[in-house]
């Protein structure tokens, strides 16, 4: 019999199968990489605010948004954001339904050269952040006025010239029409940190030496020009 066959079968006999189903959580995470301090999450969360918002009812979509986090709502906190209304994820915010929201921090190739030991392989170093819940619309306007307010205020930073709430109410009504803002409430909050933490001192260093001698990545500015550069000539306005 196989495994599918087997759990019908205990199904059919209404056998609890709660203790089949694998342990809560959406990530693998070994021992020496799990991160639990609240608020270095947190931090995380605030400091690589562009999420990936993952959902499987009916089918996996994955929206990749600008977040912020109010701390003060629930013990992990709220994580805010908004979708284009036309998206078909926007239909699962009915605070029900389960979703992920995956933060991303830095990540780099790792040398076994780096390391004391000849007897190495290479590997890949990063860290990132899971953020379990169930979002609900925020229907009300003034509150998706509200929301979209904290998101611009948090990514425009202090000191920006831009004014959101000086902006005709015609204008902004008739984008908020266009979307869906929703708050989750996190229940679960899960760190996966791999960062060479369970090596020797002498490796760590020589990770940390290393790693600030790496070819770095393309930033937003190069990536943005060269892809320009692919674009055909575009006519200007006349």
């Amino acid at each position: 019999m196989n495994r599918r066959h087997l759990l019908a079968a205990l199904a059919a006999a209404g056998l609890d199968l709660k203790a089949q189903e694998p342990a809560p959580g959406s990530l693998y995470i070994p021992k020496p990489h799990v991160v639990e301090d609240r608020r270095l999450l947190q931090d995380f969360i605030d400091e690589f605010a562009f999420a990936d918002l993952v959902t499987a009812a009916p089918g996996i979509r994955i929206t990749h948004i600008p977040t912020f986090l109010n701390r003060t709502t629930a013990p992990y906190g709220t994580i805010c954001g908004h979708i284009s209304r036309q998206n078909p994820q926007s239909k699962i915010f009915d605070g029900r339904q389960p979703a992920v929201i995956v933060f991303r921090g830095p990540h780099s190739y790792i040398s076994p050269a780096w390391y004391t030991k000849a007897e190495s392989v290479p590997t890949w170093n990063f860290a990132v952040v899971h953020a379990t819940g169930r979002p609900k619309p925020v229907t009300d306007p003034a509150a998706l006025h509200e929301l979209l307010a904290q998101l611009i205020a948090k990514y425009e930073g202090p000191g920006s010239s831009y004014e959101f709430a000086k902006l005709p109410a015609s204008y902004v009504n008739g984008l908020m029409a266009g979307i869906i803002g929703f708050e989750m409430q996190i229940e679960l909050l899960e760190g996966k940190f791999k960062l060479g933490q369970d090596r020797g001192d002498a490796d760590r260093q020589a990770l940390v030496k290393n790693l600030a001698a790496a070819r770095r990545e393309r930033s937003m500015a190069e990536f943005t020009a060269d892809f320009y550069k692919r674009l055909p000539v575009k006519k200007a306005d006349s």
